[in-house]
């Protein structure tokens, strides 16, 4: 079965229940796909999917995660080849609470087109799988929901947070018809970006943004597993990761700038980043320092932060929070141990805000890498594009 992009077929499973103002100078972004309100299949029936590298730390965390999700039906799941035949519970360490029966009886498959047939498919595959293993599924009329970095920065691959830039999947018809795909990829950012980019947003449409420094403090979840060696982090502070600084840098200009119907125009603002691997096991901390185009005082900034919901297109969707972004005014928050589960994971803590002596604002961010800067970040994507009518 090779599905189109607007037929999936459902299985039969029961239903559980832009840009800125401040300093004009981004381009107008182009008409945003429309919603369709709670656009689920038919009652009692859920789209099939397929996770690729599930075996791993954010395979492991979208199975947590679909399981009994209203919408989609989790009928087939893949990994390495050393894996292909054998049931998934045989060959999955599994690392967060029980192993559902229903998945651990699921034959691990291939991650080829021509074993797996589920016509929407979230990839968890290392880069150095990815890069040749997606573009192959979209080829072949599947839709791609990717956490990789390989293609996020491409000219034609919307980068997405669908309460920061919905918009950006008007790029798919771009993409199919530069590539000849009847598939589509659909990336979401790096897991320290994704955090740095929600608590941003709302003031880049507010006040325009000029620069960002950003220095994070990551949690050793977001190396997979087994990550790093406990004797490299225990007591420590690893002040290197691997490519996360380049990623920070070049993704929020992406996740920020505009679909202008024909190519992403980056937002324009610099950034600079450090990152830093700390001994902690869900959520990175991000903190930012910004320069803005018209200059605001914290309470400003803070009020706005405070009536900012996202972009209407997310609000509703079977993952979406609350709200996406809450303003703690204690002065020792956001702390992972206490923020990092907000919103099921999927709300972005920000705290500490506060005046720059050298740019304008400085401010905390917090989110839960493997939930919302991976696994259901791209969840929520998905859901996104179902509302939109891409399946």
């Amino acid at each position: 079965m090779t599905a189109s992009r607007r037929t999936a077929p459902l299985t039969d499973s029961p239903m559980p229940t832009t840009q800125p103002k401040g300093n004009g100078r981004a381009r107008a972004a182009a008409p945003r796909p429309q919603p369709r309100r709670h656009a689920s299949p038919d009652p009692g029936r859920r789209w099939p999917v397929a996770v690729l590298g599930a075996t791993g730390a954010v395979g492991q965390a979208f199975l947590r995660l679909l399981v009994r999700h209203p919408w989609f039906d989790v009928v087939e799941v893949a990994a390495s080849e050393r894996s292909a035949g054998r049931p998934y519970g045989d060959v999955a360490r599994w690392l967060e609470g029980d192993l559902p029966d229903r998945i651990a009886a699921l034959p691990v498959l291939s991650c080829d087109v021509s074993a797996v047939r589920a016509p929407l498919v979230f990839s968890a595959l290392d880069a150095a799988a990815a890069g040749a293993i997606e573009p192959a599924f979209a080829r072949a009329g599947r839709l791609v929901l990717s956490n990789a970095k390989n293609f996020r920065m491409e000219p034609d691959v919307p980068l997405v947070i669908p309460e920061v830039n919905a918009s950006h999947l008007g790029a798919l018809g771009t993409q199919r018809s530069r590539r000849a795909w009847s598939g589509a990829i659909v990336t979401n950012a790096n897991c320290a970006a994704t955090g740095a980019a929600v608590a941003l947003a709302p003031l880049h449409a507010a006040f325009g943004i000029e620069q960002v420094f950003v220095t994070t403090l990551q949690a050793v979840s977001g190396a997979g597993y087994p990550g790093v060696p406990s004797l490299d982090i225990l007591g420590n502070v690893v002040p290197y990761i691997a490519d996360e600084e380049e990623k920070i840098e070049r993704e929020l200009p992406k996740l920020l700038g505009a679909w202008t119907g024909s190519a992403f125009e980056p937002a324009p603002f610099a950034v600079s980043a450090q990152t830093n691997r700390v001994p902690v096991e869900h959520g990175h901390l991000t903190c930012l320092s910004v320069k803005l185009g018209t200059r605001a005082t914290p309470d400003a900034a803070i009020e706005v932060l405070r009536a900012w919901e996202g972009d209407p297109a997310s609000r509703g969707l079977p993952s979406a929070p609350e709200r996406p972004l809450v303003v703690t005014g204690a002065d020792t928050r956001p702390q992972p141990r206490r923020d990092a589960n907000a919103g099921h994971g999927m709300t972005v803590t920000v705290g500490r805000v506060r005046r720059d002596p050298i740019l304008d604002l400085r401010l905390v961010a917090l989110a839960h890498n493997v939930i919302r800067g991976a696994a259901g970040g791209s969840i929520l994507n998905a859901e996104l594009l179902a509302a939109c009518g891409e399946l």
